[in-house]
C-alpha cells in the first residue's frame, strides 16, 4: 500500500484560546510546512480524488496528500486561504455548523467556549470559489460514539440538511469529532448520505482505506520539523486499513460508561 498523508489541521493562530492551543499551529510554521510538502515532491489532491480511488475508480497520482481543517475556525478565512491560494492547493474544510456565526437561535458560544473566534455562515460560499470543499462536522461537535442513535442521527443528518440548505447543493465529506466513530456510527453516516468520512487514527491513507473511516495524521502545536517531514516522505506512522484495536474499544467502552453515569469524558479537539 501507498502511503498518503491526510493531514488534519484545527487553528491556525498566533493568539489562540487557551482550550484550543495545543492543537493551533502558528501560521509561520503552517506556511514552512507548505513548504516542506512541496520540496517532498508531494502533490495536494482534492480530498474527492482520494476517494475516488477507495472506492475503484482512478488511482491517484503518485506522492499524493490531501490537507482537511476541523471546525471552522475563522483564522481559515483570514490566515490559511490566502496561503492556500497563492499555492494553488485545495482543501477539505469541516465545519461544525452550530457553532458557525450568524445562525438562527442559541447563544453564539452554546457550542465551543465564547472566547472561540468561528467563521460565519456568509463566509462560507466565498471559500468554495476558491477550492475548499465545505464538509460537515455535525451540528455540535459531541462524541458521536456515547450517543443514542436518534441523538446521533440528529448530529449527523442534520448536519448535512443544515449545510446543503444553506449552500444549495450536496454535501458528501463528513469528518467524526475528536476522531471518534464505531460500526454503528459509520452505519449513520452512511445512511444519511455522506460518502466519506475521516476520522484520526495517527496513520497515513492510502488506496485501500476505508472511505468511511479515512486515517488523518493530527499537525499539533507541538509537531516537529523533523517529524513533519517524516510524514511527508511516508515514514513515522503506520498505513491504514488495519484493525480497530483493544486499547480503542477500551476506550470506547470507558467513555461510554462516563456518559451512562452522567460525568461525560471532556474531549477537546
Amino acid at each position: 500500500m501507498t502511503a498518503v498523508p491526510v493531514f488534519l489541521y484545527h487553528s491556525v493562530s498566533s493568539d489562540p484560546p487557551s482550550w484550543i492551543a495545543p492543537f493551533t499551529v502558528r501560521p509561520r510554521d503552517f506556511a514552512e510546512q507548505l513548504d516542506v510538502i512541496a520540496d517532498s515532491g508531494l502533490r495536494i489532491v482534492p480530498l474527492a480524488r482520494l476517494v475516488a480511488a477507495q472506492r475503484g475508480g482512478p488511482p491517484l497520482p503518485a506522492r499524493s496528500a490531501v490537507l482537511t481543517f476541523d471546525d471552522g475556525f475563522a483564522d481559515f478565512h483570514s490566515t490559511v486561504l490566502p496561503l492556500l491560494t497563492r499555492r494553488g492547493l485545495p482543501a477539505t474544510l469541516y465545519v461544525t455548523t452550530g457553532a458557525l456565526r450568524g445562525r438562527a437561535g442559541g447563544p453564539e458560544d452554546a457550542v465551543f467556549p465564547p472566547d472561540s473566534r468561528m467563521l460565519s455562515w456568509r463566509q462560507l460560499v466565498p471559500l468554495e470559489l476558491y477550492g475548499v470543499e465545505i464538509g460537515g462536522h455535525t451540528r455540535t461537535h459531541p462524541q458521536l460514539d456515547t450517543l443514542s442513535a436518534p441523538r446521533a442521527w440528529d448530529e449527523v443528518a442534520g448536519c448535512r440538511r443544515d449545510l446543503e440548505d444553506f449552500l444549495g447543493h450536496s454535501v458528501t465529506a463528513f469528518a467524526y469529532p475528536h476522531g471518534y466513530s464505531s460500526p454503528s456510527v459509520r452505519d449513520q453516516v452512511r445512511a444519511a448520505g455522506w460518502t466519506s468520512a475521516t476520522a484520526v487514527r495517527d496513520a497515513f491513507s492510502s488506496a485501500d482505506d476505508d472511505p468511511l473511516r479515512i486515517a488523518r495524521l493530527m499537525v499539533r502545536a507541538d509537531t516537529d520539523r523533523d517529524r513533519f517531514r517524516q510524514w511527508t516522505t511516508g515514514d513515522a506512522a503506520p498505513v491504514a486499513p488495519f484493525a480497530e484495536g483493544p486499547r480503542t474499544k477500551g476506550w470506547r467502552a470507558y467513555r461510554r460508561l462516563r456518559a451512562r453515569l452522567n460525568v461525560p469524558y471532556k474531549a477537546v479537539s
